[in-house]
């Protein structure tokens, strides 16, 4: 929808965003794993701290069909919109692009008039995103100054390569395959863009194939996972340097680039070594005229007792953290981390990208450590902090706990019991469970988060 004035909730630059009003409603993925026949949905969340259902769902929308697997999804416009060599300010924030990593649907969620009220307004089947970019598995969902970028988990067959397909962000249809030159490029996974340098950087997970009946040990120990970044020239769409960190670095997911488009460094996590099972982040930098990579963090594992552990992580008698997610405030300042495994969440300070301080930690969950949430000491919690968003303002943190439904069962085979949770942090570091918010989805699992107006992982800008 076209507006005579720029939707109030874009922002020329970070910095102003983070002036932006707090939030009031948050939307989540939420995956039926039940295998009931029953739909996924996207429910709404009430985060205004004074309404009477603050931390409960207050409006929900069921999927039209079974097996999807909702998992990320995001904006059909955002900040981007107000990009000088392709300004479309006139567009509307107001429709949520959810696919299902499973069954290769996109539903077309409109938010408005009423956010707790969400209905689907379009239905993308398949088959046409087959036809038309010839992938499957939508995954990312970024909105860019041309229009709303998706990226896929492989080809049409299941198999490789993957890549990113580009949709109208009027209309909604299926525009093509965005690359024009992929290079060696052919495992996919994350992406985003340093608009001030016209660069786009993608990860790698694997193929549909490699991922959809659970972590494959065969794959993982001779190091066939994604372990690469890539490098492209945003305008040309052709590939142009990879990053690789070696084999030994299993699965190169979560990208989160500095939101100041002045600055050419991001972060990436990294969520297994074969060497001793850590995890780490890494920077990717400007090197000489190039692009380099450099790992600034190693996290370790846990010792366990194996009678405490999966059948998949008996034989090492430790807990791997698992870096599954990662989020960056919109200063730049403040990297925060999702240890699956360990059930740790961790928050540095990254004022230097290549040195970061560790301000601030919580436990919850946890393969081992099941560790409770303060509303209910007594509740042990399985699943760890999983996909993290954070306001605006850096001021709120919200997590959920489950990764995917084929991994949950491998690294904690009693069953996801999930949950949402909110996190106060400070500006000056640390951050601290709010013991009001404790949300349980019942006989579904919730997965990415997203904030009404937006948050730190749906935008990005053009000024500094």
């Amino acid at each position: 929808m076209e507006l005579w004035r720029p939707d109030p909730t874009f922002y020329p630059s970070p910095k102003m965003a983070m002036q932006a009003p707090p939030e009031t409603v948050a939307f989540v993925a939420m995956l039926n794993a039940q295998n009931n026949g029953r739909p996924d949905a996207l429910g709404v969340v009430d985060v205004n701290p004074a309404s009477s259902s603050y931390g409960t769902m207050v409006g929900r929308v069921d999927m039209p069909n079974a097996g999807d697997e909702l998992h990320h999804f995001g904006w059909n416009a955002c900040s981007a919109c107000l990009c000088p060599y392709m300004p479309h300010p006139h567009t509307e924030r107001r429709y949520l692009i959810v696919p299902g990593i499973k069954s290769s649907r996109i539903h077309i969620i409109d938010t408005k008039p009423d956010p707790r009220r969400p209905k689907i307004v379009k239905v993308i089947e398949a088959n046409v995103l087959a036809e038309r970019a010839g992938y499957s598995s939508p995954h990312t969902v970024h909105c860019g100054p041309e229009g709303i970028f998706c990226s896929a988990l492989g080809s049409a067959s299941g198999e490789g390569p993957g890549g990113i397909f580009v949709m109208d962000p009027d209309s909604f249809e299926i525009l093509g395959k965005w690359e024009i030159d992929r290079g060696p490029q052919y495992l996919a996974y994350d992406f985003w863009w340093h608009l001030g340098y016209d660069t786009m950087i993608t990860s790698e997970w694997g193929t549909p194939r490699m991922v959809e009946t659970g972590l494959n040990p065969d794959i993982l120990l001779k190091g066939g996972y994604g372990h690469a970044l890539h490098v492209w020239d945003l305008r040309k769409r052709r590939h142009l340097q990879t990053l690789d960190l070696g084999a030994e670095q299993q699965m190169a997911l979560e990208l989160r680039p500095a939101h100041d488009p002045s600055r050419a460094y991001g972060f990436l996590g990294v969520v297994v070594s074969l060497k001793d099972l850590s995890a780490s982040i890494w920077v990717w930098h400007r090197d000489n005229g190039k692009w380099a990579i450099t790992k600034v963090l190693d996290i370790p594992a846990e010792p366990a007792d194996p009678d405490l552990l999966p059948p998949l992580l008996k034989g090492f008698k430790a807990v791997p953290p698992l870096i599954t997610d990662i989020n960056l405030s919109l200063d730049d300042r403040f990297l925060y981390i999702s240890c699956w495994g360990t059930g740790e969440f961790l928050q540095y300070d990254v004022s230097d990208p290549f040195h970061p301080k560790k301000t601030g930690s919580v436990y919850l969950g946890g393969i081992v450590r099941r560790a409770a949430h303060p509303k209910n000491l007594g509740n042990a919690l399985n699943g760890g902090p999983q996909m993290v968003e954070l306001s605006r303002d850096g001021r709120r943190i919200y997590f959920t706990n489950s990764l995917y439904a084929p991994w949950d069962v491998q690294f904690y085979p009693d069953g996801i019991r999930s949950w949402m949770v909110k996190l106060d942090a400070q500006p000056a570091g640390g951050m601290a469970l709010d013991p009001k918010f404790f949300l349980e989805f019942g006989d579904l699992r919730g997965h990415q988060v997203h904030l009404e107006g937006g948050d730190a992982s749906s935008d990005s800008y053009c000024y500094s």
